[in-house]
């Protein structure tokens, strides 16, 4: 049987008559990165709360590494290092005095806090900024600041909140590389994220919408579970392309960046978007769903079984 480090099971939370979680299922094992993908409302924060000891389920268990997040916080402590949103930093302490005070506070040897320190500042790329304040870094690098004080105690088992958001691209797939040696070196990590590119980059995801889980699987595996087709228009002139396609029936439209995705069913649709564009500068083709148009499409199927 293999290791579990992170298990929700049949997770259930309110506050008052607001449902956060449905009964989530979800797990985590040693070395490896696993995504909780949702818009805000989803529940991701909820549920890493309460696996971190910090809210109490209504229903349903978390453990870490075979400890009950509810009932034996302590020892969950000491396997799990947890990011939140706002990772409270000093701003008018350096780089290295932020990591010396979360040693202290995590009770770290002065000998191992040295070794350790040292160990985070190559691993994080901080080393040349040791002593700049931590207010006077970048977005980025206050955020590989934050992991690093997390990781001060050698965690097993690793939760992030939504660590990138706000942060400009290049930083982000700096912090996702560290992520990566980080599962690599044998740690759960837990991660949420809105930021739907980012779920290609996680070796299992689940697709959180309004306290449930929708979908699960290797990121290629929940693009499979796409319901419907896909073409993609590619031009000069998408905006009037979207406007023509509003004739045909039973379309969805979505743009992507500078293109566009139609959504259909049937061989009569593909052929009427054919016909709509065909007087326009625009190339049609058959595409492969991402994980984010497959995320579109579920969300719409578990509305209309709520209505």
């Amino acid at each position: 049987m293999v290791e579990t480090s992170i298990q929700f099971t049949d997770l259930h939370k309110s506050y008052g008559e607001t449902a956060a979680l449905k009964g989530i299922d979800l797990m985590a094992r040693p070395g490896e990165l696993v995504g909780m993908i949702g818009p805000d409302g989803a529940g991701k924060t909820t549920a890493m709360r309460i696996a971190c000891g910090l809210l109490l389920p209504d229903k349903g268990t978390t453990e870490v590494f075979g400890y009950d997040s509810a009932r034996e916080t302590r020892k969950v402590k000491e396997h799990l290092g947890y990011m939140p949103q706002r990772f409270s930093l000093y701003p008018d302490l350096s780089v290295s005095e932020n990591l010396r005070f979360f040693a202290d506070l995590y009770r770290v040897s002065s000998s191992e806090r040295r070794v350790r320190e040292e160990r985070l500042m190559q691993f994080s790329r901080l080393g040349d900024f040791r002593q700049r304040r931590a207010g006077r870094l970048s977005g980025g690098m206050k955020q590989k600041l934050a992991l690093s004080c997390t990781l001060i105690h050698t965690p097993n088992v690793l939760i992030l909140d939504e660590p990138t958001t706000g942060v400009d691209p290049v930083s982000r797939k700096e912090f996702w590389a560290i992520l990566k040696e980080l599962a690599e070196d044998g740690l759960a990590l837990l991660i949420s994220t809105p930021y739907m590119d980012e779920a290609e980059l996680c070796d299992r995801v689940y697709l959180m919408h309004e306290g449930r889980v929708i979908a699960s699987g290797k990121p290629e595996e929940v693009a499979a579970l796409f319901p419907k087709k896909l073409l993609e228009v590619v031009g000069e002139k998408t905006a009037e392309a979207r406007n023509a396609l509003r004739e045909v029936p039973g379309l969805d439209v979505h743009r992507f960046g500078d293109r566009l995705h139609v959504i259909y069913e049937t061989k009569e649709q593909e052929q009427q978007v054919h016909d709509q564009l065909q007087h326009l500068e625009v190339q049609v083709t058959q595409a492969a769903p991402t994980i984010e148009d497959t995320f579109v499409a579920l969300m719409q199927v578990e509305q209309e079984v709520v209505l």
